[in-house]
This record gives structure tokens, C-alpha cells and sequence, in this order.
């Protein structure tokens, strides 16, 4: 009995060791689809016992971030194959429209809008948490304990936020977008950007910072501001990743005219943020990434971290090169040396394509969620949101297994 249970698990480490290139993808959300104008704004995780979420911002308008969204959810046990979709975040009560969006005509009473939920997976508790925002001036905490079959009421924390205005007078927020990080301390984080809403879109100018939980979500604190307009142009979507030092990296969006990422860094993600640096290698067209920690030593072979965005350097408009850059190419980048260089880039969509974001099987598997493709004769900006689904050896052609 024990030669044949030794005689399996070999088996099935040789299996896993030399697997062959694997790479799916699958739509799961379609604009015009499921009575929305469009889908945007993707996040994707996988529970602690292995079901892969996929969550989105339903719009009902073909326009921008403001107006009637919905947060929808789909799940799925083996990545493949995915539940119909049901709304998972809704508060009680008369929801009054943020002023600095009607002040630009952008939002409307009655034209609720809710925006980035930000899942996080408790590995400790086993839990699901989640953070998001409505109308983007209130933040709201939910959780499930049932694998996201359920979620509980939400709960407000804005309050928390407040604290802010002491530093920056804030009057949009938001966390995220994307998926936020359990620490090896236990901490919940998830970075947030906030605007004083005079700017462009009511989302300029713009603030860096984090919020955290120490308690598995039964409170959560504000962490120091990382980065302001001024050192970086409109510092805004966010990315946090452990390093195996401990040390916590902050991948950062902005819209300065260098096109590049910038990372700062903190010993605990709440303060401390050293300056933020422009990384060389990673192209910043203007749009939201993804970055998630695929294996680290001793637990596996090697340290391995993921980054996903469009990986473009060509301008919008060519008069305004220092302007945004187009939203194509989605790519995925490897790094075995916790970000200082990113040897493997493996191109995921060449069109057009945006905002991602990634997870990780305990098997090893990799799962990109991004949005994919323009309709040609419609208002909406995005027509399907896809889940890739596809492993070490097809990112990087065979080299590593």
C-alpha cells in the first residue's frame, strides 16, 4: 500500500513537473449582454478552497465610470466553466449622488453608481473579504465565510477615511481596482487613491495611500499617504504585492510623461513609503495593471511574480505623445528576482485590450481577467471581459516548469 500511495505521488509530481503548455480563454462577461451597456473594471480570485471568482463593474451606460453600475460576480470550480452571473454588493437606503460629479455632469440622482470591488482572500480564516465604493465618496466592507455563495450585509467605513482630509481634501475615493493582498502578518491591505475632483473625469488631481485590516476585518485603519499630483502626475490605480523580505511593493498608475510604472515601498504597507521610482521595464500607458506573487521559496523551486497590463508605448494621439497611450497589447510579465527584472513578457491579446488583473491556483495555474476588444459602430468602450487560463510553461514557451 505504501509503494503504490509513493509510486501515485511521484506520478503526479512527474505530471505536474513536465506539463504541457496550457492556454484557454474564455468570455465571461459580453457588452449589451445581460441587460448592461458594458462591462469594466475586472477583478479575479481564487477562494481558499480553490473556486475562481470573477467579479465586474455592470454599467448600464455606454459612458464613463459614473452613472447606474452594478457589482456582478461569476464563479467557477474548475476555471472553465462559470456560474450565471448575480449581483454582490447593494447598500440600504437613499444613496445621494456625489456633488463634485454633478457639478460636472457627470452623475444624476438615482444614477447610483458602484465601483471597484476589491475581493480579498483570508488564507488564516479561510474567508473572502471585500471592499468597494458607491458614488465614489463612500466606502462599504462585506465578507463571506461560505465561499462566496453568500455575503454579508455591508458594512460602511468611510469614517475611517475621514481622517484623510486633515492632509488632502478629498471628495472622490476609491480602493483599488483589482484584487488586494493578505500579508504574512495577516494584515488585509488594499491600496486606495482619493481626488479633490476639480480635474478631469472628477478623479483629478490625485493621492496614494492604503487601507488595512488586523483583525480579519473587523476594523480597518487608514495608512499613510504614499505619493500626491506634484511627485507623480495623478498617482491613481494601484498594485501591492509582499516581497520575501517582507517588505511591501506598491506598483502605481500615473499619468506622468515618462510611461513608466512607478514603485514605492514600505516595511509594513501602512507607512513608511520610501519615494516612488520609475521601473524602466514596465511600460505605463495609462491604465490599470495587475500583479500577484506566483511562488516563493522554500515552498516551491523558485520566487516568482506576475505583472499584467497593455504593454504599449504607441500614443492615442500622435500630436500628444506625452499624452495616454493606446490600450492594447496585454501582456504578461515573470520576474524571479521580486520585480528588479522581468526576463519573460509573453503577449496575451495584441489588440485592443485594458484593464486586467490576475490570480493564482494552488496548483500553480494562472488565471487573467482583461478586457478585450471595441465594438466598432457602438458608444461602449469594451467588449468582452475574458479569462485566460494557461500555466508556467506556455508563459515562457517551455523554460520553465
Amino acid at each position: 500500500m505504501k509503494t503504490l500511495k509513493l509510486s501515485a505521488l511521484v506520478a503526479a509530481f512527474a505530471a505536474s513537473a513536465f506539463a504541457a503548455p496550457l492556454f484557454e480563454q474564455t468570455n465571461v462577461f459580453e457588452a449589451e449582454k445581460g441587460g448592461y451597456a458594458h462591462y469594466r473594471v475586472p477583478a479575479i480570485v481564487v477562494t481558499a478552497k480553490g473556486t475562481v471568482l470573477a467579479f465586474t463593474e455592470a454599467r448600464k451606460s455606454a459612458g464613463g465610470d459614473w452613472g447606474v453600475q452594478d457589482i456582478l460576480m461569476r464563479r467557477s470550480d474548475d476555471g472553465k466553466t462559470w456560474s450565471a452571473p448575480r449581483s454582490v454588493a447593494r447598500v440600504e437606503g437613499e444613496v445621494m449622488p456625489n456633488p463634485v460629479a454633478l457639478a460636472q455632469g457627470l452623475d444624476e440622482p438615482g444614477a447610483t453608481t458602484y465601483n471597484n470591488f476589491v475581493p480579498i482572500v483570508d488564507h488564516r480564516s479561510g474567508a473572502l473579504h471585500a471592499v468597494f465604493v458607491v458614488e465614489y465618496n463612500r466606502v462599504f466592507y462585506t465578507r463571506s465565510d461560505d465561499d462566496a455563495e453568500t455575503f454579508a450585509e455591508p458594512v460602511e467605513i468611510t469614517d475611517v477615511l475621514e481622517g484623510y482630509r486633515r492632509e488632502y481634501d478629498w471628495k472622490a475615493i476609491a480602493v483599488g481596482p483589482g484584487h488586494g493582498v493578505q500579508l504574512s502578518s495577516g494584515r488585509l491591505l488594499t491600496p486606495l487613491w482619493m481626488s479633490t475632483g476639480e480635474g478631469g473625469h472628477a478623479h483629478r488631481p490625485s493621492c496614494v495611500a492604503t487601507l488595512y485590516s488586523d483583525d480579519h476585518g473587523e476594523t480597518w485603519e487608514r495608512g499613510e499617504i504614499v505619493v500626491c499630483d506634484g511627485e507623480l502626475k495623478n498617482p491613481s490605480e494601484t498594485l501591492p504585492l509582499e516581497a520575501v523580505d517582507g517588505r511591501v511593493m506598491l506598483n502605481i498608475r500615473h499619468e506622468s510623461p515618462i510611461h513608466r510604472r512607478a514603485v514605492s515601498y514600505s516595511s509594513n504597507g501602512a507607512g513608511g513609503w520610501s519615494k516612488p521610482i520609475f521601473d524602466e521595464q514596465l511600460l505605463e500607458p495609462v491604465c490599470m495593471g495587475s500583479l500577484i506573487r506566483h511562488s516563493r521559496r522554500p515552498e516551491s523551486d523558485r520566487n516568482r511574480i506576475l505583472f499584467a497590463n497593455p504593454h504599449s508605448s504607441e500614443p492615442r494621439d500622435p500630436a500628444h505623445p506625452e499624452g495616454n497611450h493606446k490600450r492594447q497589447n496585454v501582456s504578461v510579465k515573470l520576474s524571479y528576482d521580486e520585480g528588479q527584472t522581468w526576463p519573460v513578457n509573453k503577449v496575451v491579446e495584441p489588440g485592443t485590450s485594458g484593464y486586467s488583473d490576475l490570480a493564482v491556483g494552488p496548483d500553480g495555474m494562472i488565471y487573467l481577467i482583461y478586457e478585450r476588444g471595441t465594438p466598432s459602430d457602438r458608444g461602449t468602450h469594451v467588449k468582452y471581459l475574458t479569462v485566460a487560463r494557461f500555466n508556467l510553461e506556455w508563459l515562457t514557451d517551455g523554460d520553465d516548469r
